[in-house]
């Protein structure tokens, strides 16, 4: 027939990726679960991915701190107190020899009355990996020897300098590190407790408990934050443990962190208990702690978390100003603000600028909380 259309097959092989329409890709998008989707939104925030990476190894290796650090935490060296960092070199006289340390030699300025350090670059002292050092008991439970860095052998690493002791500063910020990051974490805790129990209680059930809720969380919000805290610090009994200190800074600074929190709660029940699906629970005969705890936090937790990751720099900054003026944690109980409050003078300043070095973890872990809470806040809202 001279009007029949030719039949043709098309010879490249089947694929149903390549057919794919539009439409199809926007269902499975669409049909993606909400986690699923905030993941999707949360990776394109590149800062909030590295600061999520950043905060995942440094609380991974909080339980093994005795691993990483090169020296015990009490370890003195009295004949390299106030000793400058030690460089790591990878060339001896144009030799390859892996990473290596020069070894101090101990001289005094007569003249400045200072103490100074020379290098004695005739000999290199490889720095040793994996290998077996100073003794420790690994959660009080095993004892052990094992270290990721260890010194040369007969010779030092000091990788950030020694304090007025003679103690490894790099070993002091990495066993800082436990009592620091875990402060937020306990103190979030506590703050979350509180916050969701009595914001949940007055925004779902109002009347005289939303009224005796503002009241208290007004009355907490007009008192001055710092000089609260440096009362109740103050008042804490000096005979207490260093365990006992701890956990009282952390019920300090959750106790005082919760209102913000119950506020932000409680506005967001007060416009989702009118929905239709918390009248169909209450129809059905759920308690109100169910449709609480089971219906309307979790409608709102990408903000909870977003809040979290947002207040646990604010509890760690506050241990750390509260150790720093000397009315939080002390000695032997090591953290970062404890290493500060070692370093408030004007000799670590001019003299011994290293002992401030503890000022760069804080300044890294609070900024990576911010990114991150940044990061799922955004995230919180992947149709945006």
């Amino acid at each position: 027939m001279a009007g029949e259309i030719p039949h043709y097959v098309n010879p490249a092989p089947f694929d149903p990726a390549a057919g794919e329409t539009m439409s199809a890709r926007e269902e499975r998008y669409y049909r993606a679960s909400s986690l699923r989707l905030i993941w999707w939104k949360f990776r394109t925030h590149r800062l909030a991915l590295l600061a999520l990476v950043l905060l995942g190894t440094l609380y991974v290796t909080l339980p093994f701190v005795e691993v990483i650090a090169p020296y015990g935490l009490q370890s003195r060296h009295g004949d390299h107190i106030y000793a400058p960092p030690q460089r790591v070199h990878l060339f001896h006289d144009g030799d390859f020899v892996g990473p290596f340390v020069y070894a101090y030699r101990f001289e005094f300025d007569r003249e400045k009355f200072q103490r100074r350090y020379v290098s004695d670059e005739s000999t290199p002292q490889p720095l040793r990996f994996f290998c077996r050092g100073e003794p420790y008991r690994l959660w009080g439970l095993f004892d052990a020897d094992f270290h990721l860095l260890c010194p040369p052998s007969g010779g030092t690493a000091f990788l950030l300098g020694t304090d007025r002791l003679g103690r490894d500063m790099l070993s002091r910020i990495t066993y800082g590190a436990r009592i620091s990051l875990t402060v937020g974490l306990v103190g979030i805790a506590i703050s979350f407790a509180l916050g969701l129990t009595l914001g949940g209680l007055a925004g779902y059930l109002g009347g005289s408990v939303d009224y005796l809720v503002q009241r208290v969380i007004e009355i907490l919000r007009s008192l001055p934050e710092l000089p609260l805290w440096l009362a109740l610090s103050a008042a804490l009994p000096a005979h207490w443990s260093p365990i006992l200190v701890f956990f009282g800074i952390t019920l300090i600074l959750g106790l005082l962190d919760w209102p913000g929190l119950a506020l932000a709660v409680r506005a967001k029940l007060l416009s989702l208990r009118a929905e239709d699906y918390v009248r169909a629970a209450e129809l059905i005969g759920a308690s109100r702690r169910r449709i609480i705890a089971r219906h309307l936090i979790p409608n709102f937790m990408s903000h909870l978390i977003a809040s979290a990751t947002l207040s646990i720099p604010a509890m760690i900054l506050g241990e750390t100003a509260l150790s720093f003026l000397g009315l939080g944690l002390r000695p032997p109980v090591t953290s970062w603000g404890v290493l500060l409050n070692e370093a408030q003078n004007l000799a670590a300043v001019t003299l011994y600028p290293w002992l401030l070095v503890p000022m760069i973890p804080v300044m890294a872990t609070v900024l990576a909380f911010n990114f991150l809470g940044d990061g799922l806040r955004d995230a919180a809202d992947p149709y945006s």
